[in-house]
């Protein structure tokens, strides 16, 4: 088992109840779809298991230890449990495709030339090698969200979680 939630449950500031006790396992190569109608807490479990959240009870579990909420565990579970936001504007801020899908692989400590071999097979996963110059402004909505998905695989996560990845999308062909 890599990621672990155990009867989570989570609320906004304003009192607001998204999630009350939610359990579930991800082991290494399964793929799991969470469906739910908008405000069921989709985003927000999300958020949770990447540690954008912290849950107001229960846990979350990464290779059988709690997460700890500190510097360090929260760097450590970003490293290995990449999150895609629904929105790619909420997640690209780079100049260029190549300057913001290497921003991860250079904070995780990689060479130089590591960090360029990650971006290039990701952005090869995501057929947009060709816009690794482009501005990020200067792109369509749909590639924009290959970008936003590129930067998490490039940083070589153990659990990728997609919000939403192919809304407004034709998802046909992809190699994900």
């Amino acid at each position: 088992m890599i990621l672990e939630a155990r009867k989570i449950g989570f609320r906004y500031e304003d009192g607001t109840r998204a999630l009350d006790d939610v359990s579930l396992r991800i082991v290494r190569r399964q793929k799991l779809v969470i469906l739910g109608a908008n405000g069921a807490g989709k985003s927000s479990l999300m958020s949770l298991l990447n540690g954008s959240f912290k849950p107001s009870a229960g846990e979350v579990l990464l290779n059988g230890e709690p997460v700890a909420y500190d510097r360090k565990g929260l760097t450590l579970l970003r490293s290995q449990v990449g999150l895609v936001l629904q929105d790619p504007d909420d997640q690209l801020f780079a100049a260029t495709v190549f300057e913001d899908v290497s921003f991860g692989p250079l904070n995780l400590g990689l060479s130089a030339d590591e960090a360029r071999l990650r971006v290039a097979n990701a952005l090869d996963a995501m057929e947009i090698s060709d816009l690794s110059h482009r501005p990020t402004h200067m792109l369509s909505f749909g590639q924009r969200k290959r970008v936003a998905i590129a930067g998490i695989l490039a940083m070589s996560p153990s659990v990728l979680l997609l919000d939403e990845p192919t809304a407004g999308l034709d998802p046909r062909g992809w190699r994900i």
